[in-house]
C-alpha cells in the first residue's frame, strides 16, 4: 500500500459522502470504548465476586478447612488465603483487562479503515506474516510470557513470597509476565526469567516445619524422654506469646538414629511459613530446660 494510494482512498471517501462515514467513524469509535468499558466492567465485578465480599470469605475458609491435609488451617490462615486469592484476582483482572483492550481496539482500527476506504487485506496479511516472524524470532520471549501467564493462574508464589527458583533464592519483589524479581539474604536483587524456571519451591505457602534433634544416652528410658520432649513442645504452643506462630497441631517426636553414644531423637512442631527457624530456637531452649530439669544424659558415659 503506497501512500498515493491512501490518498485517493482518503480523497473518495470525502467526495462521496464525507459526514455520513464521519458519523459512523465516530460511532465506531462511541461502540469500541462503550464495548470496553462495559467489558471491563464485568471483569471488575468479576474480581470483586474473589476479593471484596462474603463469597470470597467463604471460599478461603473452605480451602482452609478443607484443605488436602485436612483442617490444618486457622482463621488467620484463612485471611492469608483469601488475600492471596484477591492478589491474583486483581492481577488477572488486570491482564485480562489489558487484552481485552488490545483486541477491542484493533478491530475498532480495521472497521475504521475500512470506513475509511482503505484495502485492509494487505493489512491483515502484514500483521499475519509479522506475527510468524515474531514469532520464530522471539520464542523465548513467548515462552516466558507463557510461563508468566500460568504462574499468575495457578498462584504458584506472589509479591512477598521467599521461593526456591534453581537459580536464586529470596523474596519476591515484583512478579511480571516475562521476569520475576527477587531480593536475596545478601540484597542482590535478581531479574529471573519466567521461562527459565523449572522448578520452584515456595517456602511461604501453607506451613513449614520446626525440627529439633535431641541426643540422649543409651541408659535412659527413652519413652519418659518422648514425654519430655512432647511437654516442652505442648507448652510451647500453648504459649500466648508463640500460639500465633505454632499450628494447633500434636508435637510429634520419633527415634532417627543411633550412634555409639547417644540415641538421636527429634520432635517437630508445624508452624506458620518462615517461622520455623526462630520456633526450632525457642523449643531447644525449652526442650535442654525440661531434660536438665529430668536428670536426662544427654550421650553415653565413660564404660
Amino acid at each position: 500500500m503506497t501512500a498515493g494510494t491512501v490518498l485517493a482512498s482518503i480523497h473518495t471517501w470525502a467526495l462521496d459522502d464525507p459526514f455520513a462515514v464521519a458519523g459512523t467513524v465516530a460511532g465506531t469509535v462511541l461502540l469500541a470504548f462503550l464495548v470496553r468499558w462495559l467489558v471491563r466492567r464485568i471483569i471488575g465485578r468479576t474480581v470483586a465476586t474473589f476479593s471484596d465480599n462474603a463469597f470470597a470469605r467463604r471460599l478461603a475458609r473452605a480451602r482452609a478447612t478443607h484443605g488436602p491435609h485436612g483442617p490444618l488451617h486457622g482463621e488467620e490462615s484463612a485471611e492469608v488465603i483469601a488475600e492471596r486469592t484477591a492478589a491474583r484476582a486483581r492481577t488477572v483482572g488486570a491482564l485480562l483487562g489489558s487484552i481485552a483492550t488490545f483486541i477491542i481496539f484493533a478491530v475498532a482500527a480495521i472497521v475504521v479503515l475500512e470506513l475509511v476506504g482503505l484495502d485492509v487485506t494487505p493489512v491483515i496479511a502484514s500483521a499475519g506474516v509479522v506475527g510468524i516472524a515474531v514469532g520464530f524470532g522471539a520464542q523465548s520471549l513467548i515462552r516466558d510470557f507463557l510461563t508468566g501467564l500460568f504462574m499468575i493462574f495457578e498462584d504458584q508464589y506472589g509479591v512477598g513470597d521467599v521461593i526456591d527458583t534453581g537459580q536464586a533464592i529470596g523474596t519476591v519483589e515484583d512478579v511480571g509476565l516475562r521476569v520475576t524479581k527477587l531480593r536475596d539474604e545478601n540484597g542482590v536483587l535478581w531479574y529471573v526469567p519466567n521461562g527459565a524456571i523449572q522448578r520452584i519451591g515456595n517456602k511461604s505457602q501453607g506451613w513449614a516445619v520446626a525440627n529439633v534433634e535431641v541426643p540422649v544416652a543409651y541408659s535412659e528410658d527413652l519413652e519418659r524422654v518422648r514425654e519430655m520432649l512432647r511437654g516442652a513442645a505442648e507448652a510451647l504452643t500453648t504459649d500466648p506469646e508463640w500460639e500465633g506462630d505454632v499450628l494447633a497441631e500434636p508435637a510429634t517426636c520419633s527415634v532417627e538414629s543411633m550412634t555409639p553414644d547417644a540415641v538421636l531423637l527429634r520432635v517437630q512442631l508445624r508452624t506458620q511459613p518462615l517461622r520455623q527457624n526462630e520456633v526450632a530456637r525457642e523449643l531447644r531452649v525449652r526442650v535442654k530446660d525440661a531434660l536438665d530439669a529430668g536428670g536426662v544424659a544427654y550421650k553415653q558415659g565413660p564404660r
